[in-house]
């Protein structure tokens, strides 16, 4: 079980929206409830249960400050370029013993610190939490005590893994995790055509691909093996196996993937810097 304290959700989309269903799994309690806020009607309609209170700026300009108002974590989830506006707007309002999490990228602690007074933490989740099985990075500021960190762990818990790392390391976690799964993707989608140059239906490819995807990561995870010991198992020596291993292992995949990660992390550097 999962106990913790009144939440308030600023954006409630993709994101915003995967931690709010971690919120009401059964294995969680929220104390306080949970307030969210969209910018629509019809959307804030769609969230409206008897454990949570949806509101919407399109009937009350004042939505975020009403959602914020008690709550002992508030979690901004708008796009990058609205945080600077929205923590402006509530940063009068939020409790003083509250902390502000922030899922966008690109929001640095001391940008978030220079407007709120409260404790802020940057957290980078992955797009498989809206299906339970994410990846979150988490940087604490400054002013965050250890028991906060705790509970934004505990909140990014309800949707999968919480890995908590310095500020400096944010950008590099989401070159990997945060990008991650495109690069699965991309990998899924090579693949799939080259099933289809060996004379398989699109439909017969995907079957192939997607599944082997899926059964050999849920091995892994059952196995508790590392991911060298279950492909030495399948690479029999001078087997079929081995001879397309040796034909990945010289296009240097790790090379590729260093080269990949390092503009993934001077982009988000950029981004950062404004």
């Amino acid at each position: 079980m999962i106990n913790l304290p009144s939440i308030a959700i600023l954006g409630t989309g993709s994101m915003g929206g995967a931690i709010l269903s971690g919120l009401l799994s059964p294995q969680v309690t929220v104390d306080g409830g949970i307030r969210v806020t969209n910018r629509t009607e019809a959307k804030a309609a769609a969230l409206r249960t008897g454990t949570v209170t949806s509101l919407s700026s399109e009937l009350d300009p004042d939505a975020n400050l009403a959602a914020v108002a008690g709550a002992s974590i508030v979690l901004v989830a708008v796009k990058p370029a609205m945080v600077p506006g929205v923590l402006h707007q509530i940063a009068d309002v939020v409790d003083p013993g509250a902390i502000v999490v922030c899922v966008a990228a690109g929001v640095t602690i001391a940008t978030m610190e220079a407007i709120v007074s409260v404790p802020v933490l940057r957290a980078m989740p992955n797009t498989p939490s809206t299906v339970g099985r994410g990846v979150t990075g988490l940087s604490a500021g400054p002013r965050a005590t250890p028991e906060q960190v705790d509970a934004a762990s505990a909140l990014f818990g309800t949707v999968g893994e919480v890995l908590v790392v310095p500020e400096e390391q944010i950008d590099a976690l989401s070159t990997i995790s945060g990008s991650g799964p495109a690069y699965v993707f991309s990998l899924i989608e090579s693949l799939t055509r080259t099933a289809m140059n060996h004379g398989f239906t699109l439909g017969q490819s995907r079957v192939l691909v997607e599944s082997t995807f899926l059964g050999a990561s849920e091995l892994l995870a059952a196995s508790g093996e590392t991911p060298t010991e279950l492909r030495r198992r399948v690479t029999s020596p001078g087997g079929t196996t081995a001879q397309a291993i040796a034909v990945i292992e010289e296009a240097d995949l790790t090379a590729v993937f260093d080269r990949a990660t390092g503009a993934a992390l001077a982009r988000a550097v950029e981004l950062s810097a404004g």
